[in-house]
């Protein structure tokens, strides 16, 4: 690991005042779960490292008439524990299912959404999108089966912002300048890199992530549903996330989500359209699930995906309609 300069302020404007503006520089250091594992392995070689779970400001829960605030540096574990997300299961199912006592207590939900992808060609040093060729014609089991025409072949690893993404959720944005910020919608947030340096938000060198801002969510049914490969702590195959408002016994607004499947939350309008109007049961959900997968590209060894989001999406819908999945 490279000699780094350490810093742990415990305002907002003082975390600020340690951001540089060229890229790579600085980095910003929440639970360390993904960070540190980087800098190990030299991918990442900031020569300043600033911790930002001191800032108080940034840890705990907020409630108000017109939202949920959420500190972006409030841990996993708190956010299972908070009875203010009870009207929000699709959160506290998406960790659950990260199934990790370790990574739940010191990960944080900032931290969570901003980490880096999970692409080995990437961590092994390879580059981000340089070795889109090498995804190609190699091993590819894990990439993505949307979004992926471009050099960009990595899924986006967050496993809550799916969940997020079909909640309306927003995040807040501080800096450059101080004093200076913004509320971005999330689906904002993430973008795909189109050249190398680029990372998979929107966030500026001298920017930094505060805030998850949730809309209310009572009365809107929500889930999240993930395939995966054991019950340990490995990343999911394909995830789903749903939000459903119903009404007379029929769909009156929904949205879909698809996580682990894209460089981005892949949010599929098809399969909430394929909802609207009708009521939620086994055949409108599989109908969801196979509209959802109508346009992936899966690469040469990853077309196992296709049904396996079809049917994290099927079971999503299910289960924020409070009906069975009908699966293990």
């Amino acid at each position: 690991m490279k000699a780094f300069e350490y810093a742990a302020p415990r305002e907002e404007a003082g975390v600020l005042e340690l951001l540089t503006s060229e890229p790579g520089k600085t980095e910003i250091l929440a639970g360390g779960t993904d960070l540190i594992g980087l800098m190990k392995k030299m991918i990442l070689t900031p020569d300043r490292v600033v911790n930002i779970k001191e800032v108080a400001s940034m840890r705990g829960i907020e409630v108000d008439s017109f939202s949920v605030r959420i500190g972006a540096v409030t841990t996993l574990d708190d956010l299972l524990e908070a009875p203010e997300l009870d009207d929000y299961p699709a959160i506290k199912q998406a960790i659950r299912g990260i199934n990790s006592q370790q990574m739940q207590a010191q990960g944080t939900i900032g931290g969570e959404l901003c980490q880096r992808p999970r692409c080995w060609y990437f961590r092994n040093g390879q580059g981000l999108l340089s070795a889109a060729h090498l995804v190609e014609n190699g091993e590819n089991r894990f990439h993505a089966i949307f979004g992926n025409g471009g050099p960009a072949k990595f899924v986006c690893p967050s496993r809550i912002a799916p969940a997020l993404l079909a909640l309306s959720a927003k995040v807040r944005v501080v800096g450059p300048d101080p004093g200076e910020e913004k509320i971005v919608p999330i689906a904002e947030f993430f973008q795909t890199p189109r050249h190398e340096g680029q990372r998979e938000n929107v966030l500026l060198p001298r920017q930094m992530l505060t805030h998850i801002i949730l809309p209310p969510a009572a009365g809107i049914g929500n889930a999240t549903y993930e395939v995966r490969q054991s019950e340990g702590p490995d990343y999911p195959l394909a995830a789903a996330a749903a939000a459903l408002e119903i009404h007379g016994g029929v769909v009156t607004q929904a949205s879909v989500v698809l996580g682990q499947v894209a460089p981005v939350p892949w949010v599929s309008y098809p399969a909430a359209e394929a909802l609207l109007g009708l009521p939620v049961n086994m055949q409108t959900a599989r109908a969801a699930g196979e509209a959802a997968v109508v346009s992936a590209t899966p690469l040469s060894d990853n077309d196992y995906k296709v049904d396996l989001a079809r049917v994290a999406v099927q079971r999503a819908v299910l289960l924020a309609a409070g009906l069975e999945t009908g699966g293990f």
